[in-house]
């Protein structure tokens, strides 16, 4: 097989190409996160965007505080219940974020060629020859010639919205800088990005561990992704942190990736995280353009053999003020699901977007057309040989599920998890049907109550391709006798039916665990 195929499956006709997608109840087996914000709060919005296939929902503190957050996701419980689809919640922190702060939220326009003083002093306004920032450390941290980028939200790669700056000279804590286009900048807040500069604040900052401890633990979030993520220690730290604080112990980190020197601690990082997000938008801005699909395609394959969630971001900015992606967009996402992305994350595009969920719809099916040709065969071939022998007995039954439900055309993997790993690993092999995890709760007690956990495990699936969680009746024990283990299973094939991914004399793949056995059956359905 040519290495220019490596993950599309061949031939491939010409005519499949012109068919009709067809819509289904999982829309892709790719998830997809969406970032809410004023374009997408309202109950109906969020119903929409449900619907259209988000089932992360992402709340970014770098601004907006915690009672506008909290409404957002109570508007957001009240559209789970009425659209009966499950969604995670994720919060982002803000970490060592740079800003520019522009006080009277005037639009300041800075000329190509013209000079602009970067200042720590924040009671200054924020003018065309002026820009305050929240750190008064930049002057020691930056040389001349070094590139600084500022523009609102993210730094978008469009250079009327976003300012490249060249440091000219560090005079006293100010630093002098020689702007390299002409741009608009609009808003109150911009992001300024110090390319392949060390910034010296914590990952976490004081304002994040207060919102976590807060806003996080009151709504028992189930992702923090961990911004400007640099090393594994953030993650061990912030791990500690979480395990103080009760419930959220159970809550998983996703390490963001977001610049030269958390992607020289990458493999370290990825040890120690739940799962990874590439944060595109900045490292776009701190690698040479020419490294990024590379960076993208080493990682996500890092991510895949570790059998962790990788998660992609910034894929169809365009779409925040349109309703078609760009060609190079569409194709993006394509190959990012190619290339072995779980999630795509979504940010502007749903956050101020005009187009919430026709994006989500549109990425959705950009994501199914790209499964259809994925080289499952291949990729199974490949992670078989990564993972070696002696397999693990959780590994070789995970594989085995995969490889006996591709065999016999299974319309679906029904798989029966407590702590969710099991579910996990069968996403590890790339399944071409969904698998419906059924998250069986486990009992804990402490003397004086009893309580059943299985709510985060279900939802933390739902940020891993191919997962379709559904939690069971606690009075069902994951390891318990033939009996109630039938009565579950016919739960799962009946919301399986209801979905519509399993039709009468359908074969499915059912993967359990009895005794201390784990046992991969095949069924066929009679009616």
């Amino acid at each position: 097989m040519h290495s220019s195929h490596l993950l599309l499956e061949e031939p491939i006709r010409m005519a499949s190409i012109l068919e009709p997608s067809k819509s289904s109840f999982f829309p892709a087996l790719t998830k997809i996160v969406g970032t809410l914000g004023p374009k997408s709060r309202s109950i109906d919005a969020l119903s929409g965007c449900l619907k259209a296939g988000m089932s992360v929902a992402r709340f970014d503190f770098s601004w907006g505080d915690a009672d506008y957050h909290q409404e957002t996701l109570d508007n957001l419980k009240v559209a789970v219940k009425s659209t009966k689809k499950l969604c995670a919640v994720m919060l982002d922190t803000v970490g060592p974020e740079l800003q520019v702060i522009n006080k009277n939220e005037k639009p300041i326009s800075l000329k190509a060629d013209g000079l602009v003083t970067l200042t720590p002093s924040q009671d200054r306004e924020a003018s065309s020859e002026v820009l305050p920032i929240n750190f008064n450390g930049l002057a020691k941290a930056v040389k001349k010639g070094d590139t600084i980028f500022v523009g609102q939200y993210l730094f978008t790669g469009s250079e009327t919205t976003s300012v490249w700056l060249e440091v000219d000279e560090v005079k006293g804590d100010d630093v002098i800088c020689l702007s390299r286009n002409a741009a608009t900048l609009a808003g109150a807040l911009f992001t300024l990005h110090a390319s392949q500069v060390h910034i010296d604040l914590p990952t976490l900052t004081e304002k994040d561990k207060e919102v976590i401890s807060t806003w996080g633990v009151q709504n028992k979030i189930d992702f923090l992704s961990l911004s400007y993520c640099r090393h594994a220690e953030d993650v061990r730290q912030t791990r500690e942190m979480l395990k103080k604080l009760g419930d959220l112990s159970q809550t998983q980190i996703l390490a963001k990736i977001e610049n030269v020197e958390g992607l020289t601690h990458f493999d370290e990082i990825l040890q120690e995280a739940d799962g990874i997000i590439l944060s595109r938008g900045n490292l776009g801005i701190d690698l040479p353009p020419e490294k990024v699909f590379l960076f993208q395609k080493a990682a996500l394959y890092k991510c895949n053999m570790a059998g962790k969630p990788a998660v992609l971001t910034r894929v169809v900015d365009s779409m925040t003020d349109n309703l078609r992606p760009t060609r190079a967009e569409a194709t993006d996402v394509a190959n990012a699901v190619l290339d072995g992305s779980d999630a795509i994350l979504l940010g502007a595009e749903t956050l101020r977007g005009l187009y919430p969920v026709e994006t989500i719809s549109t990425v959705g099916r950009i994501c199914a057309e790209a499964e259809k040709v994925f080289n499952q065969d291949l990729y199974f071939k490949k992670t078989v040989k990564y993972v070696g022998e002696p397999m693990t007995h959780l590994e070789s039954i995970a594989s085995s599920a995969v490889r006996a439900a591709i065999k016999v055309k299974a319309s679906v993997i029904i798989c029966f998890t407590s702590s969710g790993r099991a579910a996990r690993l069968i996403s590890k092999y790339r399944p071409t049907m969904p698998v419906i995890s059924v998250v069986i709760p486990r009992v804990k007690t402490n003397q004086l109550k009893w309580s059943f956990s299985g709510a985060f495990e279900a939802r933390q699936s739902l940020i891993v391709r191919g997962l379709f969680p559904m939690l069971a009746d606690p009075r069902h024990p994951a390891e318990s006798t033939s009996a109630t283990n039938e009565s579950v299973l016919k739960v799962a094939l009946d919301h399986g039916k209801q979905a519509g991914v399993i039709k009468s004399h359908d074969r499915v793949v059912v993967c359990q665990k009895v005794g201390d056995a784990s046992v991969v059956k095949i069924i066929e359905l009679e009616d």
